[in-house]
């Protein structure tokens, strides 16, 4: 591995939306830190890419969660403030769902009712809008009369290239190194270290932070495996009716669940300017993928049914053409949670990113929280709820986790 330091403080595995962030607050602390990547980050290959990511301060996954996303917006603004780049677009967040239900049932139950309790826990400002005031409001979007709206004027979406980007360009400023195109194929306790052995070479390091994402579970073992599974996503991008680009354009980041079964929920994004499209997808739980073979190419029924399922309808100036779809990948746990905590087996090992589709808007504080954590022996704000011991009384089936128990 020439150039390549053979051994370093702490090295972190997997650098996209939660080892980026690790990487730069290990060197901003001063921490010899390595980051090594088995592809050239960022890329399209993991969980982190499509332009936009929705970010939101009042979470309905659970009150746990605005600490971190709090959090994040404000590293994602002093990282504005040091690169002159824009990561965090703050255009509102708009949640919609009916008025006799707030969330279907599955992995996370009374999603509007949890946004809304964990806005008013954190003094984070909001409001409640009836259909005919969404339509006001936002006159692209057509919702139903018996239909509400949380909306958090602070909510709104993260360039999830551009972050990455900047912390690892600020990060390899403070001296952190980064070994990319390179696939680690084991990582494993020696003595006081942690050996890292990649398909270049060996690195030995005081330390690991694994947040390799879907590649998760092969490399951490059996524990993992049974508690971590990767899930194949599709984001859909249709064409916008010219009319009606103007107010996409100004339009809020959206939630909308149309009905209590699983799959009637959906997300999306207002048009960036110039694209004239607007972003938007589902969550898909019917099958476990390996994420070195996942399909990623788009059968055309994707983006029709998409369509017909869930836009048609609920908009106006949205095109039934789709102007391009990609693929990306959820690591999903059987709460939904995610996982941050050292190895059961192994202190010297921290893992942390699988985090079940709804991590990116967490993932600047995140790194942060991994950085005390390894550097400093504990984080700020609380990741006990995030622990592996949770699992350990969890019926599973087959010892593997099954998205249709959660249904």
């Amino acid at each position: 591995m020439a150039d390549t330091p053979s051994s370093c403080d702490v090295a972190v595995i997997g650098l996209g939306a939660m080892g980026a962030a690790a990487l730069y607050q290990l060197a901003r602390r001063g921490v010899k830190a390595v980051g090594i990547d088995r592809f050239s980050p960022p890329h399209d290959q993991g969980s982190t890419h499509g332009e936009t990511r929705i970010t939101r301060q009042g979470i309905g996954e659970g009150a746990q969660y605005s600490p971190l996303a709090l959090r994040s917006h404000e590293v994602w603004r002093e990282l504005e403030a040091e690169t002159g780049r824009s990561l965090l677009v703050a255009c509102g967040c708009l949640v919609v769902a009916s008025k006799e239900f707030a969330r279907p049932t599955g992995l996370r139950a009374d999603f509007l009712t949890q946004t809304r309790q964990a806005a008013e826990r954190y003094g984070i400002a909001h409001e409640m809008l009836s259909a005919d005031e969404i339509r006001r409001r936002f006159p692209h979007f057509a919702p139903r009369d018996h239909e509400i709206g949380y909306f958090e004027p602070g909510g709104g979406y993260a360039r999830p290239e551009e972050c990455i980007a900047a912390q690892l360009d600020v990060a390899g400023r403070m001296g952190a190194r980064t070994i990319l195109g390179t696939v680690v194929r084991e990582v494993r306790p020696e003595g006081g270290s942690v050996r890292i052995v990649t398909d270049r070479g060996e690195i030995l390091a005081g330390q690991a932070i694994v947040a390799a994402g879907a590649w998760a579970p092969g490399l951490m073992g059996e524990a993992f495996e049974k508690v971590l599974t990767p899930m194949r996503q599709v984001m859909h991008w249709y064409a916008l009716d010219p009319a009606w680009e103007n107010a996409w354009e100004r339009g809020p980041v959206f939630i909308w669940q149309h009905g209590k079964g699983a799959g009637q929920s959906f997300y999306g994004f207002p048009s960036i300017p110039g694209s004239h499209t607007m972003k938007t997808a589902t969550e898909q739980y019917e099958a476990s993928v390996d994420p070195d073979r996942v399909e990623r190419a788009i059968d055309p029924e994707e983006p029709r049914l998409m369509y017909e399922r869930h836009v048609a309808g609920r908009f106006n100036g949205v095109r039934p053409e789709s102007a391009k779809s990609l693929t990306c990948l959820y690591t999903v746990t059987p709460d939904s949670d995610f996982v941050i905590d050292r190895h059961p087996d192994h202190d010297r090992i921290l893992v942390v990113s699988p985090c079940s589709g709804h991590g990116f808007k967490h993932s600047a504080a995140i790194g942060e929280s991994a950085a005390e954590v390894v550097a400093e022996g504990r984080s700020r704000i609380d990741l006990s709820g995030f622990a592996m011991k949770r699992f350990d009384s969890l019926a599973l089936a087959g010892g593997v986790f099954n998205p249709a128990m959660q249904a």
